[in-house]
């Protein structure tokens, strides 16, 4: 059976949540009423957003105190570690955005909601100041090369780094925590899922976090090395490595942002989860296709072909279709949920035995 639908341009249609199938058009509706309609924005501060505000109060002290010792002492290494720090200050304040601009509702100009918005600005950020700290390192290290031997104290340096990792090293441990307990739900590993994870935000506090750490010690080695051997070229390599380091942090996240952008598909544990939460509703009998993806951090887009138990007449078929999706709706996981019949004689997808054990990622 066939099932032609009616017009569906209004707003309500539009709206993720509350959506009827067959609404006709609403004029002059304005986008306060879409919102109304629309699927709320978390209410919650995001444990993401904590970790981010907690890494960018660290990183502008920690940015504030090393340029203070790179105009004391000079260093090629300090003076690329202060770079570092307020790029990932800089980097914290435009996930902050990302944060708050991705749970908007969905309105009438986006049916999806605004969580691509999120990649948007991670990747800005990833892209501006990973790059800019990234640059700025690598040409102090190259101008420093060749410097004339002198005298150096290092002594407030060294302890301005050891400050540093401290709190470096605070804000990383929450970020794993905050990866590990989530990658746990899932039995991944903390690194397997902030890799993988769609939450921008929670990837890049991560990453520069642990760049940061990985930066201090090679900033300390290369001031050792300066002030044991007397040779410049020491504190110069710090620098430059400081600043592939950074190069590499930012082309890994350009990435991933890249990827979610583009339409980056769940993994394959979330779609056994969706399938089998299809699976278990008492009125679908089979799925045959099921297309998933991340429209957001933790938002899914569902789009499936399914069959209908019983032998109903097309107006029932419809109503149980809006059912089910509103169903979908209220799961937080989901964004947006579409139902379509499944063509005669379609293949049918089974879930394996062990699915339904998908967190949001």
């Amino acid at each position: 059976m066939t099932i032609k639908p009616k017009d569906t341009t209004s707003n309500d249609a539009l709206a993720p949540r509350g959506r009827t199938r067959g609404t006709g058009t609403v004029k002059n509706q304005s986008d306060d009423q879409t919102h109304r309609h629309a699927k709320p924005a978390d209410k919650k501060p995001a444990g993401s957003l904590i970790t981010v505000l907690i890494a960018v109060g660290a990183n502008l002290i920690i940015a504030i105190a090393k340029t203070v010792a790179a105009f004391m002492t000079g260093s090629a290494s300090m003076i690329a570690e202060s770079a570092h720090s307020w790029a990932d200050a800089g980097n914290g304040a435009l996930l902050i955005v990302a944060e708050k601009k991705s749970v908007k509702p969905a309105d009438r100009s986006h049916p999806l909601g605004y969580g691509k918005e999120s990649y948007v600005w991670s990747m800005i950020a990833a892209f501006g100041v990973f790059m800019a700290g990234s640059i700025v390192s690598i040409y102090t290290g190259i101008t420093e090369w060749n410097a004339a031997e002198s005298e150096t104290n290092y002594t407030i340096g060294f302890v301005i780094l050891a400050i540093a990792f401290v709190l470096e090293g605070f804000s990383l441990v929450q970020a794993y925590l905050q990866s590990k307990k989530h990658g746990k739900a899932i039995n991944v590993s903390a690194i397997g899922y902030v890799v993988d994870t769609s939450n921008p935000t929670l990837r890049g506090v991560f990453f520069e976090d642990l760049a940061a750490v990985i930066g201090l010690v090679i900033a300390a080695a290369a001031m050792g090395m300066h002030a044991y051997t007397g040779q410049p070229f020491w504190d110069a390599l710090g620098s430059i490595i400081v600043g592939v380091l950074l190069g590499a942090v930012a082309i890994f996240l350009i990435s991933r942002n890249r990827d979610f952008l583009v339409g980056y598909k769940v993994s394959d544990s979330m779609h056994d989860y969706a399938l089998s939460e299809l699976l278990n509703h008492p009125d679908i009998d089979s799925v045959s296709y099921l297309h998933l993806e991340w429209v957001g951090p933790k938002k899914i887009f569902m789009v499936a072909a399914v069959n209908i138990a019983g032998n109903q007449k097309e107006e029932k078929i419809a109503q149980k279709f809006e059912d089910i999706e509103n169903q979908f709706r209220d799961n937080p996981l989901f964004q947006e949920a579409i139902l379509t019949l499944s063509v005669p004689n379609a293949a049918v997808l089974t879930p394996p035995s062990d699915a339904g054990k998908a967190h949001l990622s």
